[in-house]
Protein backbone atom coordinates (compact mmCIF):
# COMPACT_ATOMS: atom_id res chain seq x y z
CA UNK A 1 0.00 0.00 0.00
CA UNK A 2 1.17 3.55 -1.17
CA UNK A 3 0.75 6.36 1.66
CA UNK A 4 -1.49 8.22 0.65
CA UNK A 5 1.31 11.74 0.42
CA UNK A 6 3.00 9.79 -1.85
CA UNK A 7 0.46 8.65 -4.16
CA UNK A 8 -0.61 12.51 -4.51
CA UNK A 9 3.09 13.70 -4.90
CA UNK A 10 3.53 10.60 -8.08
CA UNK A 11 -0.10 11.53 -9.19
CA UNK A 12 0.88 13.96 -12.14
CA UNK A 13 3.49 11.85 -13.83
CA UNK A 14 3.19 8.06 -14.63
CA UNK A 15 1.91 5.55 -12.28
CA UNK A 16 4.64 3.76 -11.12
CA UNK A 17 4.84 -0.57 -11.58
CA UNK A 18 2.85 -2.24 -8.80
CA UNK A 19 4.03 -4.31 -6.04
CA UNK A 20 2.41 -7.45 -7.88
CA UNK A 21 3.89 -6.42 -11.22
CA UNK A 22 7.46 -6.64 -10.20
CA UNK A 23 9.28 -10.38 -10.13
CA UNK A 24 12.62 -10.57 -8.16
CA UNK A 25 15.47 -11.82 -10.29
CA UNK A 26 18.07 -12.21 -7.57
CA UNK A 27 19.67 -10.00 -4.09
CA UNK A 28 22.25 -7.80 -5.21
CA UNK A 29 22.99 -6.47 -1.46
CA UNK A 30 21.91 -6.26 1.65
CA UNK A 31 22.88 -4.52 5.80
CA UNK A 32 22.27 -2.20 7.72
CA UNK A 33 18.51 -3.25 8.54
CA UNK A 34 17.90 -3.80 4.97
CA UNK A 35 18.08 -6.28 2.01
CA UNK A 36 18.49 -4.80 -1.63
CA UNK A 37 16.96 -6.60 -4.65
CA UNK A 38 17.07 -7.00 -8.65
CA UNK A 39 13.57 -6.56 -9.76
CA UNK A 40 12.07 -6.97 -12.91
CA UNK A 41 8.78 -5.32 -14.01
CA UNK A 42 6.39 -7.87 -16.19
CA UNK A 43 4.75 -6.20 -18.46
CA UNK A 44 8.17 -4.29 -19.71
CA UNK A 45 10.74 -6.08 -18.70
CA UNK A 46 12.27 -3.17 -17.10
CA UNK A 47 14.73 -3.55 -14.58
CA UNK A 48 14.61 -1.62 -11.00
CA UNK A 49 16.40 -1.74 -7.58
CA UNK A 50 13.62 -2.84 -5.01
CA UNK A 51 15.19 -1.89 -1.18
CA UNK A 52 13.53 -3.22 1.75
CA UNK A 53 13.57 -2.18 4.85
CA UNK A 54 12.46 -3.99 7.59
CA UNK A 55 13.63 -3.18 11.09
CA UNK A 56 11.83 0.75 11.98
CA UNK A 57 9.18 -0.88 14.23
CA UNK A 58 8.61 2.54 15.84
CA UNK A 59 5.74 4.40 14.07
CA UNK A 60 6.96 7.87 14.65
CA UNK A 61 10.06 6.55 12.94
CA UNK A 62 8.20 4.71 10.36
CA UNK A 63 6.06 8.15 9.45
CA UNK A 64 9.13 10.27 9.54
CA UNK A 65 10.88 7.77 6.98
CA UNK A 66 8.17 8.03 4.71
CA UNK A 67 7.95 12.00 4.84
CA UNK A 68 11.78 12.13 4.11
CA UNK A 69 11.58 9.48 1.41
CA UNK A 70 9.26 11.31 -0.32
CA UNK A 71 10.88 14.22 -0.44
CA UNK A 72 12.99 12.00 -2.73
CA UNK A 73 10.09 11.07 -5.15
CA UNK A 74 10.92 14.48 -6.80
CA UNK A 75 14.77 14.59 -7.08
CA UNK A 76 15.75 14.33 -10.54
CA UNK A 77 19.30 14.60 -11.65
CA UNK A 78 21.46 12.34 -13.62
CA UNK A 79 24.06 12.03 -10.99
CA UNK A 80 21.64 11.12 -8.43
CA UNK A 81 19.86 7.53 -8.18
CA UNK A 82 16.15 7.68 -9.17
CA UNK A 83 13.50 6.99 -6.60
CA UNK A 84 10.44 5.80 -8.21
CA UNK A 85 8.25 4.83 -5.74
CA UNK A 86 7.93 4.32 -1.50
CA UNK A 87 5.26 1.32 -0.27
CA UNK A 88 4.22 0.13 2.65
CA UNK A 89 4.19 -3.66 1.87
CA UNK A 90 3.67 -6.11 5.17
CA UNK A 91 5.10 -3.57 7.53
CA UNK A 92 7.78 -3.11 5.65
CA UNK A 93 9.05 -0.26 3.93
CA UNK A 94 9.48 -0.57 -0.04
CA UNK A 95 11.71 2.05 -2.01
CA UNK A 96 11.35 1.10 -5.80
CA UNK A 97 15.01 2.76 -7.45
CA UNK A 98 16.65 2.57 -10.67
CA UNK A 99 18.74 0.03 -11.82
CA UNK A 100 22.41 0.46 -12.10
CA UNK A 101 24.03 -2.73 -13.77
CA UNK A 102 27.12 -2.14 -12.75
CA UNK A 103 26.74 -2.23 -9.00
CA UNK A 104 28.79 -0.08 -6.48
CA UNK A 105 32.08 1.25 -6.38
CA UNK A 106 32.72 -0.81 -3.20
CA UNK A 107 35.78 -3.00 -2.95
CA UNK A 108 37.28 -1.53 -6.18
CA UNK A 109 40.94 -0.24 -6.82
CA UNK A 110 41.16 2.40 -8.79
CA UNK A 111 44.45 3.62 -9.08
CA UNK A 112 43.65 5.90 -12.59
CA UNK A 113 43.36 9.63 -11.75
CA UNK A 114 41.76 10.26 -15.09
CA UNK A 115 39.18 8.05 -14.42
CA UNK A 116 39.00 9.09 -10.87
CA UNK A 117 38.41 12.72 -11.61
CA UNK A 118 35.53 11.70 -13.64
CA UNK A 119 34.23 9.51 -11.28
CA UNK A 120 34.71 12.35 -8.53
CA UNK A 121 33.07 14.68 -11.15
CA UNK A 122 29.95 13.41 -11.04
CA UNK A 123 29.81 12.55 -7.52
CA UNK A 124 30.43 16.21 -6.86
CA UNK A 125 27.48 17.02 -9.41
CA UNK A 126 25.19 15.04 -7.67
CA UNK A 127 25.89 16.75 -4.11
CA UNK A 128 25.80 19.71 -5.45
CA UNK A 129 22.30 19.21 -6.68
CA UNK A 130 21.61 17.86 -3.14
CA UNK A 131 22.84 20.46 -1.17
CA UNK A 132 21.11 23.31 -3.19
CA UNK A 133 18.08 21.78 -2.17
CA UNK A 134 19.28 21.74 1.27
CA UNK A 135 19.77 17.80 1.41
CA UNK A 136 22.89 16.33 3.18
CA UNK A 137 23.33 12.89 2.60
CA UNK A 138 25.69 12.00 5.59
CA UNK A 139 26.71 8.51 4.56
CA UNK A 140 28.89 9.21 1.12
CA UNK A 141 31.14 6.26 0.76
CA UNK A 142 32.29 3.53 -2.10
CA UNK A 143 28.88 1.50 -1.43
CA UNK A 144 26.74 4.17 -2.10
CA UNK A 145 28.52 5.65 -5.35
CA UNK A 146 26.85 3.15 -8.39
CA UNK A 147 27.88 2.84 -11.79
CA UNK A 148 25.95 1.73 -14.81
CA UNK A 149 27.21 0.78 -18.21
CA UNK A 150 27.50 3.72 -19.81
CA UNK A 151 29.83 4.59 -17.02
CA UNK A 152 27.40 7.41 -15.39
CA UNK A 153 28.17 7.62 -12.10
CA UNK A 154 25.15 8.01 -9.35
CA UNK A 155 24.59 8.48 -5.60
CA UNK A 156 22.33 6.41 -3.72
CA UNK A 157 21.12 6.06 -0.24
CA UNK A 158 20.91 9.56 0.60
CA UNK A 159 18.16 10.60 3.53
CA UNK A 160 17.86 7.10 4.80
CA UNK A 161 20.89 6.25 6.52
CA UNK A 162 19.73 9.17 9.54
CA UNK A 163 16.60 6.78 10.28
CA UNK A 164 18.05 3.59 10.23
CA UNK A 165 21.16 4.86 13.09
CA UNK A 166 17.84 5.49 15.42
CA UNK A 167 17.12 1.87 15.37
CA UNK A 168 20.19 0.15 15.03
CA UNK A 169 23.65 -0.13 16.58
CA UNK A 170 26.25 1.65 14.57
CA UNK A 171 28.38 -0.74 12.80
CA UNK A 172 32.41 -0.12 11.80
CA UNK A 173 31.24 -0.04 8.30
CA UNK A 174 28.79 2.84 9.13
CA UNK A 175 31.02 5.09 11.33
CA UNK A 176 34.56 4.60 8.99
CA UNK A 177 33.52 7.28 6.51
CA UNK A 178 31.60 9.57 9.16
CA UNK A 179 33.36 13.27 9.38
CA UNK A 180 35.62 13.96 13.02
CA UNK A 181 32.80 16.62 13.91
CA UNK A 182 29.98 13.94 13.72
CA UNK A 183 31.64 11.46 15.57
CA UNK A 184 33.13 14.26 18.60
CA UNK A 185 30.39 17.17 18.63
CA UNK A 186 32.86 19.19 20.72
CA UNK A 187 34.57 19.92 17.27
CA UNK A 188 31.32 21.97 16.61
CA UNK A 189 31.89 24.55 19.21
CA UNK A 190 31.37 27.96 17.71
CA UNK A 191 30.72 27.45 14.33
CA UNK A 192 28.33 29.97 13.49
CA UNK A 193 26.20 27.95 10.31
CA UNK A 194 25.60 24.84 11.69
CA UNK A 195 23.58 24.44 8.45
CA UNK A 196 27.07 25.08 5.84
CA UNK A 197 28.92 22.53 8.48
CA UNK A 198 26.12 19.73 7.90
CA UNK A 199 27.49 19.65 4.24
CA UNK A 200 31.04 19.34 5.17
CA UNK A 201 30.32 15.81 6.25
CA UNK A 202 29.55 15.29 2.85
CA UNK A 203 32.77 16.47 1.73
CA UNK A 204 34.57 14.13 4.31
CA UNK A 205 32.98 11.06 3.14
CA UNK A 206 34.06 11.66 -0.52
CA UNK A 207 37.04 12.38 0.07
CA UNK A 208 37.86 9.61 2.05
CA UNK A 209 35.75 7.42 -0.98
CA UNK A 210 38.04 8.40 -3.63
CA UNK A 211 41.26 8.08 -1.73
CA UNK A 212 40.00 4.50 -0.62
CA UNK A 213 39.90 3.97 -4.40
CA UNK A 214 43.01 4.95 -5.21
CA UNK A 215 44.50 3.41 -2.43
CA UNK A 216 42.87 0.21 -2.82
CA UNK A 217 41.98 0.05 0.92
CA UNK A 218 40.41 1.58 3.39
CA UNK A 219 42.77 4.60 4.55
CA UNK A 220 42.44 4.09 8.01
CA UNK A 221 43.26 1.84 10.28
CA UNK A 222 41.76 0.34 13.10
CA UNK A 223 39.79 -3.45 13.76
CA UNK A 224 36.93 -2.28 15.55
CA UNK A 225 34.30 0.58 16.03
CA UNK A 226 36.39 2.27 19.10
CA UNK A 227 39.84 2.27 17.21
CA UNK A 228 38.04 3.45 13.94
CA UNK A 229 36.58 6.23 15.64
CA UNK A 230 39.52 7.12 17.68
CA UNK A 231 41.85 7.46 14.89
CA UNK A 232 39.22 9.78 12.73
CA UNK A 233 38.77 11.76 15.27
CA UNK A 234 42.61 12.10 16.81
CA UNK A 235 45.18 10.89 14.30
CA UNK A 236 46.07 13.00 11.23
CA UNK A 237 44.04 13.32 8.18
CA UNK A 238 45.40 10.42 5.74
CA UNK A 239 47.17 11.87 2.76
CA UNK A 240 47.57 10.57 -0.98
CA UNK A 241 50.79 8.97 -1.50
CA UNK A 242 54.01 11.05 -2.84
CA UNK A 243 53.43 8.71 -5.97
CA UNK A 244 50.28 10.74 -6.70
CA UNK A 245 50.17 14.34 -8.69
CA UNK A 246 50.53 16.92 -7.00
CA UNK A 247 46.69 18.00 -8.21
CA UNK A 248 45.77 14.61 -6.42
CA UNK A 249 47.15 15.00 -3.44
CA UNK A 250 45.40 19.26 -2.96
CA UNK A 251 42.19 17.67 -4.05
CA UNK A 252 42.39 15.19 -0.99
CA UNK A 253 43.93 17.58 1.39
CA UNK A 254 40.73 19.90 0.54
CA UNK A 255 38.56 17.36 1.36
CA UNK A 256 40.53 15.48 4.29
CA UNK A 257 40.53 18.38 7.26
CA UNK A 258 39.63 17.73 10.20
CA UNK A 259 38.19 20.93 11.08
CA UNK A 260 35.04 21.49 8.74
CA UNK A 261 35.71 25.22 7.85
CA UNK A 262 38.57 24.18 6.25
CA UNK A 263 36.95 21.66 3.83
CA UNK A 264 36.10 22.98 0.29
CA UNK A 265 32.43 23.15 -0.81
CA UNK A 266 31.18 21.27 -3.14
CA UNK A 267 31.31 24.23 -5.76
CA UNK A 268 34.93 24.78 -5.22
CA UNK A 269 36.27 21.38 -5.53
CA UNK A 270 34.18 21.10 -8.87
CA UNK A 271 36.54 24.05 -10.31
CA UNK A 272 39.63 22.16 -8.56
CA UNK A 273 42.32 21.58 -10.94
CA UNK A 274 42.24 17.47 -10.33
CA UNK A 275 38.82 17.62 -11.66
CA UNK A 276 38.97 20.48 -14.76
CA UNK A 277 42.09 19.34 -16.03
CA UNK A 278 40.59 15.82 -17.08
CA UNK A 279 36.97 17.61 -18.36
CA UNK A 280 37.13 17.31 -21.88
CA UNK A 281 39.15 13.91 -21.98
CA UNK A 282 36.04 11.73 -20.92
CA UNK A 283 34.49 11.02 -23.94
CA UNK A 284 38.01 9.21 -24.97
CA UNK A 285 38.82 7.97 -21.91
CA UNK A 286 39.56 4.31 -21.33
CA UNK A 287 37.55 2.75 -17.82
CA UNK A 288 39.30 -0.18 -16.19
CA UNK A 289 38.12 -3.51 -16.32
CA UNK A 290 36.61 -3.83 -13.01
CA UNK A 291 34.19 -1.17 -13.88
CA UNK A 292 32.51 -2.78 -16.61
CA UNK A 293 31.30 -6.00 -15.35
Amino acid sequence: MRPPSAAASSSSMAAPPSSSELMRVNRIGSGFGSSVYKVQHRPTSELYALKEISCIHENSIRVQMFREIEILLDVNNPNVVKCHDVLDHNGEIQILLEYMDNGSLEGIHIPYEPVLSDLTRQVLSGLFYLHSRNIVHRDIKPSNILINSMHEVKIADFGISGFLEQTMDLSVGSISYMSPERINTDLNTGQQNIYIYRYAEDIWGLGLSILELYLGKFPFSGRNWWSVMTAICMSQPPEAPSTASPEFRDFIASCLQRDPSRRWTVEQLLRHSFITQYELKVETMDYPSQLIR
